[in-house]
């Protein structure tokens, strides 16, 4: 059953998010973007430090170590950003960020097939630790899948608009995005049968999500929300970080209890 549950939550967070990308228009999409944003930041960082990390230090390893892995993790994910290993795009043209006219179709010109590469490589990371997640405990699993699902979204969207105003077909930037998702589900069957033999490490691996959380959360996440907006957008952007933090805590509660 565990394996079913790996396998369900990586296909949903690898996949139904390309589609839900898919099926909406642009504007549409822009608006999604900038609430999703900030809701997302709301749950990773509600996710790591309300939950994960709490799970991870209720174990028996020495608060020395996993803080040592916290501190290596961040380190970790800051290298593979710094080698567009590891991409956290959520910028268009219909974002609210004000890009120029053909912003879209510089990027993918770019560096489109890069994009592709870094975010399979980062699905595949997803996956690994969703697998991590599950064989702790299910409970845990479902709050660190509902976190990446929730920071997906943006991201795909984000690469979906990109490879359109590249000139790509609707349906063969769907085809691409949705290969590039499927890595979540190759990462997480691996992490099933490399990561169960070695179940002490969990906590580590926990640990290691927990970074990857917070590290989108303050390095990508955040920088996007620190700009000057009218009264209305800013009540907006709070309102939806805390729905973020909230709806964790509440879930986090209610498993307790």
């Amino acid at each position: 059953m565990t394996l079913i549950y790996i396998v369900t939550a990586t296909f949903v967070g690898g996949v139904v998010s390309v589609v839900l990308a898919a099926a909406l228009s642009a504007p549409l999409l822009g608006l999604l973007v900038r609430h999703l944003v900030s809701f997302s930041t709301g749950v990773l960082l509600g996710t790591a430090l309300l939950h994960v990390l709490p799970e991870a230090f209720e174990s028996a390893k020495t608060p020395q170590s996993l803080f040592l892995t916290l501190l290596g993790g961040l380190l970790f994910f800051f290298f593979l950003e710094k080698t567009e290993l590891y991409r956290h795009g959520h910028h268009h043209e219909h974002d609210d960020h004000h890009h120029h006219h053909g912003f879209d179709a510089e990027q993918a010109g770019r560096g489109g097939w890069s994009v592709l590469v870094g975010d399979s490589i980062h699905n595949f990371c997803d996956g690994v630790l969703i697998a991590a997640a599950f064989l702790t405990d299910p409970q845990l699993g479902f709050v660190t899948s509902l976190a990446i699902i929730a920071h997906e979204i943006p991201q795909e969207v984000g690469d979906y608009i990109v490879l359109i105003n590249a000139g790509l077909s609707r349906m063969r930037a769907l085809v691409y995005n949705m290969i590039s998702g499927m890595a979540a589900v190759v990462g997480g069957v691996l992490g099933y049968f490399l990561i169960e033999p070695w179940q002490d490490f969990l906590p580590y691996m926990m640990v290691v999500a927990a970074s990857s959380f917070i590290y989108v959360a303050v390095a990508d996440l955040i920088p996007q929300l620190q700009k000057r907006l009218n009264r209305r957008d800013t009540v907006l952007q709070i309102f939806w970080l805390a729905a973020g933090l909230v709806m964790i805590g509440l879930i986090v509660h209610t498993l307790h209890e």
